[in-house]
């Protein structure tokens, strides 16, 4: 049997399961969401280097239902999936200071499956499917508190994200109208890509994954939803969620099924460098602290858009480790805020200085994160912005490649004003009773930084092999993966 659709089916299976055993065992949904989300973990750094197609009841593409594995959904489920265990450790003690844990693990495997559904999927409206379950169980996750700021977060959230949701459905239903066809691959076969309907289609889809990603100016539920969020939600929001159902199926579309043309392109350096710009002064003005990260979220997915949009293979691949190491960086960096704010209980920088004394090891990981999304060397957010920098001087892009540089000199002002507010200077008096938080949310935090610290290795011509360049291949593949697909299937 293959492996592909235990992505789908185990966290699945988990979110039904651990309602009903949880009651009656108070550790149940605690160890069973941390055993199944490290599972994934483990099958998803198995399936490196892997091509495959599984298709649903034997059915053959395109008739039938195609689930497709090549190194660009590879490089997807790693991300995932390696950042959702590093979520549920934190949530084992963060969560106990909400209401239902059972509720809450539910909700985050069944966003978990949704996302490796998206991740996986080959059939245009079954990646719409898992795409709203994901996005669901999200609405319900940024509200989960119940407060009166969490609740109007959530209701945003789910009023743009149902607005996103309809744009996508429209341009699933315009293109079978055009083809005849839900199979990724058989409709970028049959487009007619100089039809007005076709570009009617490309612009829902461009609308709708737009506002999934939180691209500017699609971006106005995210400052609310992620601050509002728990912070392993904040984490997984900003550092997979808006990947998976966004940047992830925006860039699949783009690349593989329409074909990148140079109108394509220079739509995608257009948000991207809009993201990128008005995302970091929107964020170096704040002082909640989730605000300020989510605001950088915007920016930082600003350079996955700008490689992209270069399309060359040194873009592409500067744009790829990009997306890791966002998701790795920015995970850290919303689960030490919420380690500050677990110990505190608050988020503003004025109320908080001289935390690394009483939180070492908060203060520490906050401090390579900030590091790493600033861009210092020799840390891994260093590496992917002078890839995506390099690739815009070699291309001509002389002026997106000045923006770059502008906006992480930005960055690092940004967040030199958050370690200089929370974690030094002087310790606020109300605050002196302060302890680091449990081992479990200390053991996340290390993992990550040890991440943001090692994962310039990736650059390594000999690893870089087995899990970035796979990825570009399949990226610059282009509609070929169409011919790939139906061949296997």
């Amino acid at each position: 049997m293959s492996i592909i659709p235990l992505f789908v089916a185990i966290p699945l299976a988990s979110a039904f399961l651990i309602p009903m055993f949880s009651k009656r065992i108070r550790v149940f949904s605690d160890i069973f969401a941390n055993v199944t989300t490290f599972i994934l973990c483990v099958m998803s750094l198995g399936v490196i280097g892997r091509n495959a197609v599984y298709t649903v009841g034997l059915w053959k593409p395109p008739v039938g239902i195609a689930m497709a594995l090549d190194g660009w959904s590879v490089l997807l489920l790693v991300t995932v999936n390696s950042i959702s265990f590093c979520a549920t450790v934190f949530s084992i003690k963060y969560m106990e200071q909400y209401t239902s844990k059972l509720r809450y693990y539910s909700l985050f495997l069944l966003m978990v499956a949704g996302m490796n559904g998206v991740v996986l999927s080959g059939d245009l409206f079954n990646l719409y499917v898992f795409l709203e379950i994901a996005s669901i169980a999200s609405y319900a996750l940024v509200g989960f508190g119940c407060q009166h700021d969490e609740l109007e977060a959530s209701f945003k959230y789910l009023v743009l994200g149902s607005v996103a949701s309809t744009f996508i459905l429209l341009g699933v239903a315009v293109g079978y109208s055009l083809t005849g066809t839900l199979n990724m691959a058989d409709i970028s076969a049959r487009l007619p890509h100089d039809s007005s309907t076709f570009i009617f289609m490309a612009s829902c889809f461009i609308l709708g994954f737009g506002l999934k990603a939180a691209l500017v100016p699609f971006h106005a539920w995210l400052p609310d939803a992620h601050p509002s969020a728990p912070a392993p939600i904040s984490a997984m929001l900003s550092g997979v969620l808006i990947k998976a159902i966004g940047v992830y199926a925006l860039i699949r579309l783009i690349f593989n099924i329409f074909g990148l043309t140079p109108v394509l392109s220079h739509i995608l350096l257009f948000f991207g460098t809009a993201s990128m710009v008005i995302g970091v002064f929107l964020a170096i003005g704040q002082w909640d602290m989730k605000r300020l990260f989510a605001y950088h979220s915007i920016s930082q997915i600003g350079y996955v858009m700008l490689g992209f949009g270069l399309a060359t293979p040194l873009g592409i691949l500067g744009a790829i480790f990009h997306l890791m190491n966002h998701a790795v960086f920015k995970g850290l960096l919303f689960l030490t805020a919420g380690s500050v704010e677990y110990n505190i209980h608050t988020r503003q920088l004025e109320e908080m200085g001289g935390l690394r004394e009483r939180m070492p090891v908060t203060g520490f990981t906050s401090l390579v994160a900030s590091m790493s999304i600033a861009g210092i060397p020799p840390l891994n957010g260093f590496w992917s912005k002078l890839i995506i920098i390099i690739a815009c001087v070699q291309s001509g892009h002389y002026i997106f490649g000045l923006w770059a540089a502008f906006v992480s000199l930005m960055t690092l002002a940004s967040f030199l004003k958050v370690q200089k507010f929370a974690f030094f200077g002087e310790l606020k008096e109300h605050n002196k009773g302060v302890r680091e938080v449990p081992v479990g949310m200390c053991l996340s935090m290390m993992i990550l930084a040890l991440l943001c610290v090692g994962m310039g290795l990736l650059l390594v011509p000999s690893v870089r092999a087995q899990l970035l360049d796979p990825a570009v291949a399949s990226l610059l593949r282009g509609t070929e993966y169409a011919a790939w697909i139906l061949s296997k299937g």
